[in-house]
């Protein structure tokens, strides 16, 4: 029988902290976006690498955060991406210049991706000895994640209307260190030999971020230029270089016969595609609400607040059990078409909007979309999977997520940015470019809803070790 640790809900408190704080990280930096942008010089088309660099580097190294946790010991590559998530959030703080900003951007990334993985192994540990237990830990965990997200608009708003937004990183770094001096509540667990694949973790990363730079750029230099499709044609060899590189190596970060796992591809398919709508959709409603209607920071802040609220009440309190009764298949299906819905009822904003009539009830269709489709995705792919592959599906699907929200919104940023988001100050121009983002991002939703529907299986989703469904909501964004 597995030892009981009498500190393990101590140890929760700890490990919920984390995931609270990781998720506030995405979410706390849309309200700041514009006033970002006017200190530090970034034109319309780059501010999304503040949020995109962080993305592709939590992204590309969630799997090596995972291996690293299982050969060198979780509770030191928790303690370990604490520090890296402290010294980016300096960094970011810090940053006089563009470029600087997106370098602490992405080291936060990768504190992120060795915090995640490692907390959601500290957990199991933690609690594998009683499944009732378990449940209960990992809804509270999961639970951590729309709350974070709902924090991070609030708190947002707030530091940067009334304090400024370097605030919005240094508050990372008090909390990291009491978070590191309440490590020792977590348990110890020894390193064990194994190789790390460090080549496909790279392969991986580079590609991605070559792919998003390419997309980011081709407006400016033109889709068919020299430099662009050397680009995308570099980025395509080196993701095809990381799925060779997982056949080849002897303990690669991907082993590639999970993909014959049913179900597996069609909920990572679902997911990548709920990243690609709904990521791009809060970027430009922040925008919309700043730029276009003249919304301060805590404005605008409060101004998506219903929205994250509804979104954690649903994904806290009633997916999970909707999810029980119907399924992942109809759930993940009927949520992107929602999701597409409300996108394109945000598509018909004016120059001239309001919230009431323009933001709100639009917004609140997206969230419901969203909170429906998000953890029954996460569930098809856990549930799908053998029980000792359970760790490597979860990290394969939130990484897809992370692929999604990266590639989904460099390329609405292209499409906006085409159709006028670039001309800051003129008003008409710019809620065209942001009504062509909300369109495509509905039409990216739509496909992913139809294409569920018609490939997926339709079993029921099974909760991996008992644990309820909520707990597997590692990374979504609010």
């Amino acid at each position: 029988m597995p030892t009981v640790n009498p500190r393990r809900w101590w140890a929760l408190v700890v490990l919920a902290a984390a995931q609270f704080m990781v998720i506030m990280d995405t979410s706390i930096i849309g309200v700041a976006l514009p006033e970002m942008q006017k200190d530090l010089g970034f034109s319309q088309g780059e501010l999304q690498w503040v949020f995109n660099a962080y993305v592709i580097a939590f992204g590309g190294l969630l799997l090596l955060g995972g291996r690293l946790s299982d050969l060198i010991g979780a509770r030191k590559i928790f303690s370990a991406g604490w520090v890296v998530l402290i010294a980016g959030s300096i960094v970011a703080a810090a940053a006089q210049t563009t470029w600087v900003e997106v370098v602490g951007r992405a080291v936060q990334g990768v504190g992120g991706a060795l915090i995640a993985p490692s907390a959601m192994t500290l957990l199991m540990m933690l609690f594998a000895h009683d499944t009732k237990e378990l449940g209960k830990a990992m809804a509270l965990y999961g639970a951590a994640a729309p709350a974070g997200g709902t924090a991070g608009v609030f708190l947002g708003g707030v530091f940067t209307e009334w304090l400024s937004w370097p605030w919005i990183f240094i508050l990372y770094v008090p909390i990291g260190v009491a978070t590191l001096a309440a490590t020792k509540l977590l348990p110890a667990v020894g390193s064990r030999r194994g190789a790390v694949d460090v080549l496909g973790a790279a392969a991986v990363t580079a590609g991605l971020a070559l792919a998003v730079f390419a997309i980011v750029r081709a407006p400016e230099v033109g889709w068919v230029s020299t430099g662009t499709v050397l680009q995308l044609v570099g980025a395509a060899v080196l993701l095809v270089l990381f799925f060779v590189i997982q056949k080849t190596v002897r303990e690669p970060l991907m082993p590639l016969g999970i993909w014959r796992v049913p179900r597996l591809g069609s909920a990572n398919l679902a997911m990548t595609l709920l990243g690609a709508a709904w990521i791009p959709m809060w970027y430009f409603l922040n925008l919309y609400l700043q730029q276009v209607l003249g919304y301060g920071a805590f404005a605008s802040g409060a101004a998506l607040l219903p929205m994250t609220g509804l979104l954690m009440i649903f994904m806290t309190a009633i997916t999970a059990r909707m999810l029980a009764k119907f399924g992942a298949k109809p759930l993940i299906g009927v949520g992107l078409l929602v999701l597409a819905a409300g996108l394109l009822w945000l598509s018909a904003v004016e120059p001239t909007g309001t919230f009431v009539v323009d933001v709100l009830p639009a917004s609140l269709v997206a969230a419901l979309g969203m909170s429906l489709a998000y953890i029954p995705s996460m569930m098809a792919a856990m549930s799908a999977a053998p029980q000792e592959q359970a760790g490597l599906a979860s990290g394969i699907v939130n990484t897809t997520y992370q692929v999604g929200s990266a590639l989904g919104l460099a390329a609405l940023t292209a499409v906006a940015t085409s159709q006028g988001a670039g001309h800051l100050g003129d008003l008409p121009a710019l809620t065209d470019g942001f009504s062509a983002a909300f369109t495509w991002a509905a039409a990216i939703a739509a496909a992913g809803g139809m294409i569920t529907l018609l490939v997926m299986r339709g079993e029921k989703a099974a909760t991996p070790s008992g644990a309820a469904p909520v707990a597997q909501d590692e990374r979504v964004r609010a």
